[in-house]
């Protein structure tokens, strides 16, 4: 799975207490943007949250953030886990945010 300039790929992946996620563009080999539970703007909202409500945040700032670049379309990577629980939460608080996969 890779992702192109019109269509970047959006990158999940989960530990133990942490999301994180990416938009990359694999022909240039760069990322366009990213968010995690670390960013310090989420780190004080986290604390004491379910896990599930965090991956819903981070889909959607991630899903503004990408929008706010001219991005809409992406290609959803989910390295390898199954679509339930965080993964299905970030998947479709991005979705509602606007980006399209």
């Amino acid at each position: 799975m890779t992702g192109t300039v019109s269509r970047p790929r959006l990158c999940v992946f989960r530990s133990l207490r942490h999301t994180y996620a990416q938009v990359i563009d694999d022909v240039a080999g760069r990322t366009l943007t990213s968010m995690s539970t670390l960013e310090p703007a989420l780190r004080e909202k986290t604390v004491g949250v379910a896990k599930v409500k965090n991956a819903e945040t981070v889909g959607s700032l991630l899903a503004e953030k990408a929008l706010a670049q001219g991005i809409d379309c992406v290609v959803f990577d989910r390295g390898g886990y199954r679509y339930h629980g965080r993964v299905k939460a970030f998947a479709e608080a991005a979705r509602r945010a606007g980006l399209k996969f």
